[in-house]
């Protein structure tokens, strides 16, 4: 499909294919950065996630596309094209890794590569109905992926199962092991955030979270609410960019730069004080559990023609949390919604616990996939 890939080699490798978010560097391959900056930088040196895939046995299948240099939820991209959704035609793919997760709804590919800086893997994953996974923050290098924010920039997978996560997560993260659990029984869970959902939305987050036998309802905040910290990061980012180029990068994004731009040091130090008291606010409150199940969105994919302006706030608010805690975080596919729509449950536990968080989502997925399940949620 038009718009989901930017660059492939002239020679398929001959490793099992991974689709590579175009804001990570392919040495030899055009990297854009969905940019019109970079429309013909090609890299001598590849990012270190897929020096490690192809090290493990994996080949790139190509490039594909994103939101202009990763800033926005959409993938609409004005010099690259909009991504479509092949799970819901007419619909967003959503952003920033869209073509990642839309080259595995077009059953192009099994296996990709994103990144995730406030909601970027999990939001496409979920608006595609396929699985995506941040990792913690710091486990998969994130060199030579071109930065938005970079206390908040992860490199992770995206496949059309848990289990695809699981092997791409064997390879970017050196000594990870996938965990062994038995039963959803031997996990401790929290579920918030039901109310945040469209209905449908939070009935299907609802039945697959009551697949967990120990659960219970918790109140947790939602934060940070101020993202200044966020933007002055992507400030500095462009600073060397911006001036001149203006014109170059698209309105949507360039109105973000320029906000971001006008940030105050005054504000940016109140923002990183807020994230480092959310953080302990969090870590209190997930005391006794071993697992946060929320919606990953409140609501399913969108008209694709709709301004991503309107609706990045809330497109992001069950994700970003995660993004500011470091925590690893799973968006899987948990049945249809509004409009057969897919919906998106999120799983989540604290730094360094990635094997749980995708042990679990490999059990619920299971689960979810039971003949009974599929007949209860239609």
């Amino acid at each position: 499909m038009d718009g989901i890939w930017l660059a492939r080699p002239e020679e398929p490798g001959a490793g099992e294919p991974v689709a590579v978010k175009d804001l990570l560097d392919t040495a030899g391959l055009t990297t854009t950065y969905g940019s019109a900056l970079f429309a013909e930088h090609v890299p001598a040196v590849s990012a270190q996630a897929v020096q490690s895939i192809e090290a493990a046995g994996y080949s790139v299948a190509g490039k594909t596309n994103l939101h202009e240099f990763a800033y926005g939820i959409s993938s609409q991209n004005p010099h690259y094209g909009t991504v479509p959704n092949p799970a819901a035609p007419g619909r967003l793919a959503g952003g920033s890794s869209g073509g990642s997760a839309a080259a595995i709804a077009a059953g192009d590919v099994e296996l990709a590569l994103g990144s995730d800086s406030a909601g970027s893997i999990r939001i496409p994953a979920a608006w595609c109905g396929c699985c995506g996974f941040k990792p913690t923050y710091g486990l998969v290098s994130a060199e030579g992926c071109f930065p938005l924010a970079p206390s908040y920039d992860v490199v992770g997978p995206m496949a059309s199962s848990v289990e695809g996560c699981e092997r791409l997560m064997r390879a970017l993260a050196p000594g990870f092991e996938p965990a062994e659990l038995e039963s959803l029984e031997e996990l401790e869970v929290g579920v918030t955030w039901l109310d945040q959902a469209e209905p449908l939305v939070r009935e299907r987050v609802a039945e697959a979270a009551a697949l967990f036998p120990r659960r219970r309802e918790i109140e947790l905040s939602l934060g940070p609410t101020d993202r200044s910290d966020f933007m002055r990061e992507v400030a500095d980012v462009h600073r060397p960019l911006f001036p001149g180029n203006e014109e170059l990068y698209g309105e949507n994004v360039r109105g973000k730069i320029e906000r971001a731009l006008a940030v105050s040091d005054a504000d940016a130090r109140a923002a990183e004080r807020e994230r480092a008291e959310y953080h302990e606010l969090f870590a209190d409150a997930f005391a006794g559990l071993d697992l946060l199940v929320t919606p990953a969105l409140a609501f399913v994919p969108p008209p694709a023609d709709i301004d991503e302006t309107e609706m990045r706030g809330r497109g992001t608010l069950l994700t970003y949390p995660f993004s500011s805690l470091g925590w690893p975080a799973l968006a899987l596919p948990c049945g249809p919604a509004e409009e057969g729509l897919p919906a998106s449950i999120q799983l989540a536990a604290p730094a360094g616990a990635d094997a749980r968080v995708l042990a679990a989502g490999r059990l619920l997925a299971a689960a979810l996939a039971a003949p009974e399940q599929h007949e209860r949620s239609l």
